[in-house]
Parts: structure tokens; C-alpha cells; sequence
């Protein structure tokens, strides 16, 4: 049981967002999320915040990167901060201590499995 160790804060709609012209909902949803993650890393309560496709946020025009950059700033020390997503900016990559990409060498999608409840949706 991952309670009470474990917060999990889901934001953002069903669906695809248009990237440079999202809806407003889905701005209303970003700015909500950066919300929650300046207070998690101000609070003094975690030692690791996920910020799950913040960086596709920025690419799709959702936030700005200055904004994403403000976040790494403010991270206290002894918090490790992840940011998650393609398309990373340059900008942040340079400001990170540690960058990972990942590239698909196999998946089950292409023999048509569609995503699954719990795991990709």
C-alpha cells in the first residue's frame, strides 16, 4: 500500500489538445498544475516531485518554457524534481542535471493492441 507515502494529483481533460491553439480548458488545466507543483516543492512534505509531460505542455503551447525553468529554479535542495515528456526545450535540458530520452524499440500497439484501462489510459 503505497498510502499515505504516495500523492497522486491528475490534471488535465480527456483527448487531444491542439497544439498553439489549445482550448481554454486545457490552459485552465496547466495553469492549475503548475499550481500544484509550485506548492509541492515549496511545502517541505516530498523528497520527489513528478511532473508527468510537462515538457509536451511547454510544446503544445500550454506553458511556457521560462515558466518550466522558474520550477527547476525554485526546487529546494534536497527534492529531486522529474520532468517527464517529449520534445523537451533545449533551454530546460541544459538546466537539468540529468537527462534520459527513451526510444521505442518494440511495442504491442503495433500488432493492434489498443491502450488499456490502468496502464495507458
Amino acid at each position: 500500500m503505497l498510502f499515505p507515502y504516495l500523492t497522486i494529483h491528475q490534471t488535465g481533460r480527456d483527448g487531444w489538445v491542439k497544439k498553439d491553439n489549445p482550448h481554454p480548458d486545457d490552459l485552465a488545466q496547466a495553469r492549475l498544475a503548475l499550481d500544484l507543483a509550485r506548492k509541492a516543492l515549496a511545502c517541505n512534505e516530498y523528497d520527489l516531485v513528478v511532473l508527468d509531460e510537462i515538457n509536451g505542455a511547454a510544446w503544445l503551447g500550454l506553458l511556457s518554457v521560462d515558466e518550466i525553468l522558474a520550477l527547476i529554479a525554485a526546487k529546494p535542495p534536497r527534492v529531486e524534481l522529474v520532468l517527464t515528456g517529449r520534445s523537451a526545450d533545449e533551454r530546460v535540458i541544459a538546466a537539468a542535471d540529468l537527462v534520459t530520452e527513451m526510444r521505442e524499440v518494440k511495442h504491442y500497439f503495433r500488432r493492434g493492441v489498443q491502450a488499456r484501462v490502468g496502464i495507458e489510459k
